[in-house]
């Protein structure tokens, strides 16, 4: 005896017909009449009783109709029951965001992977692009969102640019410009992100002036939300800086972009090269972004 012998005989006893059971179950008529014929075999005894006017249940068939509509209802409740663990089990991967991330990003980031990885529970933790590859290679995070490309055994993929530029202070010559090249920094007093924040970029900044014969008065400092502070307890003209993070963090300072040559903050996903399959589907979901 089979579940689905049990349905058909269910679906013919609420009908009390044998056409218009065939018709609900998009069964043809005879197909019907096999698997109900079927049934009687296995349990030994007529369940219908076949009539010009339709069909009606044997005294064998009134006391397996009890039993079968039980037994049906046990196994769509326990179908039910077992397709909602399944949507409740899910595999946690912890990922690393750097402070200053576009919030509008790691939103529609966060709703993609809940469409396309809906068995991944993602928590987030923040932290430096430096503290975040080294917990990644010790395990403490799945994936990491850094400011340098990963080296080593580390795998990565480039996820966008955003462009360097300096928020100005309200009053000083260089707010009422639409760009600031990089020679207008010399002998100015500008607050940057110490190397521990952002080493590469720092790196690059520090040669790119350099190499421009630039001479910046140059206020390094770790800072992530309280920037405004740190300009004023330098004393500082400007602070280098993307323009989401300058919207948030100095608002009414004029931002402009850095040309000649152009400074760029790039941000990369980086994860071990032998992880969980979970852990490979979200890195691919966030990659193609």
């Amino acid at each position: 005896m089979e579940l689905r012998h049990l349905r058909y005989f269910v679906a013919v006893a609420a009908e009390g017909s044998l056409t218009r059971a065939a018709e609900r179950l998009h069964l043809t008529q005879p197909s019907l009449s096999r698997q109900i014929r079927q049934l009687e075999r296995d349990i030994g005894a007529p369940l219908l009783e076949r009539g010009a006017t339709g069909t009606t249940l044997t005294p064998a068939g009134v006391a397996l109709h009890s039993h079968a509509v039980l037994l049906l209802r046990l196994a769509d409740a326990t179908r039910e029951t077992t397709h909602a663990a399944a949507r409740r089990t899910r595999e946690v991967v912890e990922i690393g965001i750097p402070p200053g991330l576009s919030a509008d990003w790691l939103l529609a980031t966060l709703a993609a992977l809940d469409s396309a990885v809906p068995h991944a529970a993602v928590t987030l933790t923040e932290a430096s692009s430096t503290d975040q590859l080294r917990m990644v290679r010790e395990g403490r995070l799945d994936l990491g969102l850094v400011h340098e490309q990963p080296v080593g055994s580390l795998r990565g993929a480039r996820l966008f640019d955003q462009p360097f530029g300096v928020a100005v202070r309200p009053g000083h010559p260089l707010a009422d410009g639409a760009a600031c090249r990089l020679r207008d920094l010399d002998g100015m007093r500008i607050l940057a992100h110490g190397r521990q924040q952002v080493p590469v970029a720092h790196d690059r900044l520090v040669v790119a002036a350099h190499d421009a014969g630039v001479v910046p008065l140059w206020q390094f400092a770790q800072f992530s939300e309280h920037a405004r502070a740190c300009a004023e307890a330098t004393k500082s003209d400007a602070v280098l800086l993307t323009e989401h993070s300058a919207t948030r963090l100095l608002p009414g300072w004029p931002w402009r972009p850095v040309v000649e040559p152009a400074l760029e903050l790039v941000t990369w996903l980086v994860w071990q090269p032998s992880t969980r399959t979970v852990v490979d589907e979200v890195a691919r979901t966030i990659s193609s972004r």
